[in-house]
């Protein structure tokens, strides 16, 4: 039973208890009261009788007369006339159902009213006649009685409910403290570590004092334990003078993308060079030359903002890159870091040039093609002279030749026909043992044709508003299938559905109507949701909570220390994106990075997992720095 039933049930027991005790109270009280005034009128009306009968000097008729006057006009049970011998001369009894109506026959057996008879001496002058007595009728006293019981109840019942409707304020008033105490602790069962306003109950507030310390204790460890993340994660990822990316997690970003079944599967590639650095470096100096090539990679990170998943990075020297992912908004053209370095470099009065060389690349390109191209670009470029520009191949049309309405019509075509099916790459544990499927949702946008991956389609699919529709679908797909075998499978929600106000009650609707599929359900979405729309995410999960399907983040690893208030976005898992673990067996900065990152994420309760793995050298690293389990083309079942 919980508290606030105990409150309610002490308070009812203790008003029935007030009740029935201060009614038992007054009903005893008043019968006494009664009682004490028929003993007393018994006594005055007997002597009084006496009194008149006592002038009759013995006539028996006279008598009997005075006596039947008496009995007539008063109300009586029964008055008796005795001789001096004790015999009854006179005696005069009334109905014992006289007013009985008056009050219920359960309640005159059930509180029995006293009339003690009243006895005085009739006399002649010293010679005694005999006696008399005189007893006054119950019904009465049982009529006020019964009369007085029913006011009593009604106001005594009246003061009961309005007590309870004051208790029910107070109630109240104890309640919400007290929830506010349970919610804390119910999220930090989940794996949210929130702050609330202390009571002003004593009790309660040194509870509510004790789990904000707690709060605020593990909101500083995390703080500090993400800025020692934040200074692994610059030491194994970044170049330590420009901050951008350095030549291997560059080139890890780069092959991410490039090989990502998700995104728009398709983007740009810049190569930069600073011409002649030696040269520069000699006319300028050391640290005027290291003071230049900042100011060009914040050129670059300026051009680059607002592009999510842009990468910037030093490869060496003079040479820098730039990816960036097609999406709905257009890339900046290479002509635009052109523009931007050649004003970087007239700020700082040097006399510098740099070249572009560009190249488009799509999912499943190998690397080397990819660089091989954007690299005799760069070549043709710089044998153009200063700020050239060159690129390699035109874009591809496929995405224009269609048209915007085309693409809805197959979109909403597939959608409809469910033409559309689940893929299964398998997540495992530290032994080796099924964690989950990560489920991309695969389309046959032709009926005749091949089930495409989301990066033929996605970019167009945002573009025609159909994501949230395409999300659900892929849950309701996961949840049939989940039904079958009971094989948990993970599902990637995109945040333009997070921001449907819609999406998140119909998902908890399908959840709802299967709860025992909805246990085996993984629910992902990406880093940059939580960065940049962390409510949404917040409130995914608190209403997903209940009904039990997880929630976690993938693609992870460059902003987590970005994301403020990670501790109470009530996460169920965090999956690193291949970026971050490729090549941690082969690296210690970017080994000691994933350690950290594994050790912060471990401390809020949260399981890691690390996407592409592709060697198996990597696995057993992974393994040794705490990573819960793995996916990836190296994962074998």
């Amino acid at each position: 039973m919980s508290l606030i039933r105990q409150i309610w049930l002490l308070l009812l027991v203790t008003l029935l208890m007030a009740f029935f005790g201060s009614f038992a109270v007054w009903m005893l009280s008043a019968r006494g009261y009664l009682e004490t005034q028929l003993r007393l009128k018994n006594a005055d009306n007997a002597q009084s009788l006496a009194l008149n009968l006592s002038q009759q000097k013995g006539d028996m008729p006279s008598m009997d007369l005075t006596v039947s006057a008496m009995f007539d006009t008063g109300f009586y049970q029964r008055i008796t006339l005795k001789d001096a011998g004790g015999r009854v001369v006179v005696n005069h009894e009334a109905d014992a159902k006289v007013l009985r109506e008056a009050a219920p026959a359960w309640f005159v057996n059930l509180v029995p009213v006293e009339s003690v008879q009243g006895v005085a001496q009739v006399s002649d002058g010293w010679r005694a006649l005999g006696s008399v007595e005189v007893v006054s009728h119950a019904g009465f006293a049982h009529a006020q009685l019964w009369q007085g019981s029913a006011k009593t109840a009604g106001w005594l019942f009246v003061l009961g409910a309005l007590s309870c409707v004051i208790a029910a304020f107070g109630v109240r008033r104890i309640r919400e403290p007290l929830d506010a105490t349970v919610a804390q602790a119910q999220a930090l069962m989940e794996r949210r570590f929130v702050t609330v306003q202390e009571p002003k109950v004593p009790e309660l507030a040194r509870l509510s004092q004790a789990m904000n310390a707690v709060v605020v204790r593990l909101k500083s460890v995390f703080e500090e334990q993400s800025g020692q993340v934040e200074q692994l994660r610059q030491q194994a990822h970044c170049d330590p003078l420009t901050g951008l990316s350095h030549r291997r997690h560059f080139m890890a970003q780069l092959g991410a993308a490039i090989s990502s079944e998700e995104g728009s599967g398709a983007g740009v590639l810049y190569l930069i060079r600073l011409v002649d650095l030696s040269g520069i470096n000699r006319l300028l100096g050391h640290r005027t030359t290291d003071t230049l090539l900042q100011h060009l990679a914040r050129a670059l990170k300026e051009v680059s903002a607002g592009i999510d998943g842009a990468a910037q990075g030093r490869l060496n020297g003079g040479d820098f890159a730039v990816c960036l992912t097609s999406a709905d908004a257009s890339l900046p053209e290479p002509e635009y870091y052109v523009d931007a370095l050649r004003r970087a470099f007239a700020e700082q009065a040097v006399s510098a040039s740099v070249v572009v060389g560009a190249v488009h690349w799509k999912r499943g390109m190998p690397l080397q093609q990819v660089l091989a191209s954007a690299d005799s670009a760069l070549a043709k470029a710089e044998s153009r002279g200063a700020f050239a520009v060159e690129l390699a191949e035109q874009p591809d049309a496929m995405l224009t030749v269609l048209g915007q309405d085309e693409w809805r019509r197959r979109l909403t075509a597939a959608l409809t026909e469910r033409r559309i099916k689940l893929m299964r790459y398998p997540v495992v544990d530290k032994q080796l043992m099924l964690v989950h499927y990560e489920c991309p949702l695969r389309m046959q946008l032709d009926p005749s044709g091949e089930f495409e991956a989301a990066a033929n389609w996605l970019p167009m699919a945002l573009r025609s508003g159909l994501i949230a529709q395409i999300d659900e679908a892929a849950v309701l797909l996961a949840l049939e299938e989940i039904s079958q075998d009971y094989q948990d499978r993970g599902v990637n929600l995109s945040p333009v559905s997070l921001a449907d106000s819609g999406f998140i009650p119909r998902l908890c609707a399908h959840l709802a109507a299967a709860p025992e599929a909805a246990k085996h359900l993984w629910l992902e979405v990406p880093e940059t949701a939580a960065v940049d729309r962390f409510d949404l995410v917040r409130e995914l999960c608190r209403q997903l909570r209940p009904l039990n399907a997880r929630v976690g983040l993938e693609h992870a690893g460059e902003k987590l220390t970005r994301i403020e208030f990670l501790f109470e976005a009530g996460l169920d898992y965090i999956k690193l994106d291949a970026s971050v673990v490729q090549g941690v067996a082969q690296d210690a900065a970017r080994s000691a990075y994933v350690s950290a990152t594994v050790s912060m994420l471990h401390g809020l309760g949260l399981q890691v997992y690390a996407e592409g793995v592709s060697e198996s050298a990597d696995m057993v690293a992974l393994r040794q720095v705490g990573v819960d389990g793995v996916t990836g083309p190296a994962v074998r079942l």
